[in-house]
């Protein structure tokens, strides 16, 4: 993760209700994403991430199975969630938020769609979409690449909202990419 590019990441912890010493262990770390990404026999697309913070703590592991199938997953950070991913054009994100009357939907839509390189515009993306009910928080993302600093950067755009609350958070960030798509 960079830092330096990316948005501030603490307030969105804090909405989804991450207590202040733990906001502050994981800010001062340094953020690594160990990820696999493969295809399973019957056809299914898998992305199995390990999240690797400075000191060899462990972070997340997200587990992503890419059929727009709901899933359920707990860990120490986020507790119980339920989410589901998929491949997606940035054109159907956008048109999908169009007229649902869910308040800020097209505004993050727009959010999400939002400075990609050709490649991520033209093609697909990751798109993810997870709820949290027992701390009542969603969590919106687009994956895919952008042009920063005129290098090719992988990036995530994230909208995180407290529904019960009507606040919300976007944030973009932006890692540093040492790896070939295959």
């Amino acid at each position: 993760l960079d830092k330096t590019l990316s948005d501030p990441f603490d307030p969105v912890l804090a909405l989804q209700g991450l207590g202040w010493l733990t906001r502050k262990a994981i800010g001062a770390a340094t953020v690594t994403l160990h990820v696999k990404h493969y295809t399973l026999e019957d056809g299914t697309v898998k992305i199995d991430i390990d999240q690797v913070l400075s000191g060899g703590l462990k972070g997340s592991v997200e587990e992503r199975t890419l059929d727009w199938q709901w899933r359920g997953h707990t860990d120490y950070f986020f507790g119980t969630v339920k989410g589901h991913n998929r491949y997606n054009t940035l054109s159907a994100v956008l048109e999908e938020a169009k007229g649902k009357g869910v308040k800020g939907e097209e505004e993050d839509a727009r959010f999400l769609a939002e400075g990609w390189l050709g490649e991520s515009v033209e093609g697909e993306v990751m798109e993810s979409f997870v709820e949290n009910e027992g701390s009542g928080w969603t969590a919106w993302q687009v994956w895919g690449f952008a042009e920063i600093g005129g290098q090719r950067k992988y990036v995530r755009r994230i909208v995180v909202r407290k529904t019960d609350k009507g606040e919300f958070k976007r944030v973009r960030l932006v890692y540093d990419f040492a790896g070939e798509l295959v």
